[in-house]
């Protein structure tokens, strides 16, 4: 089980990667806030599903999922709110 450091840790790498994946450009706070907010998304979302995260790959993995989520869903709101 991952303990609140571990979350801190797989949220700052889960962040970083999903900042990477979807070509956005933050500084390390604000990689660490979208990956600790992805965590929560991620969580939940995996819950619905019926889906536990039980050690550091799978976290990362619904961490990095739920991080990429927001960055989509932030991405959408600042187009709509540039036109």
């Amino acid at each position: 089980m991952v303990g609140f450091f571990g979350w801190i840790v797989i949220g700052l790498f889960a962040g970083w990667i999903a900042s990477l994946v979807m070509n956005r450009h933050h500084g390390l706070v604000v990689n660490l806030i979208i990956g600790l907010i992805g965590a929560c998304i991620g969580g939940w979302l995996a819950r619905l599903l019926g889906f536990y995260a039980m050690g550091w790959i799978s976290s990362f993995v619904v961490a990095f999922g739920g991080a990429v989520i927001l960055l989509f869903l932030l991405g959408l709101l600042r187009r709509r709110s540039a036109s």
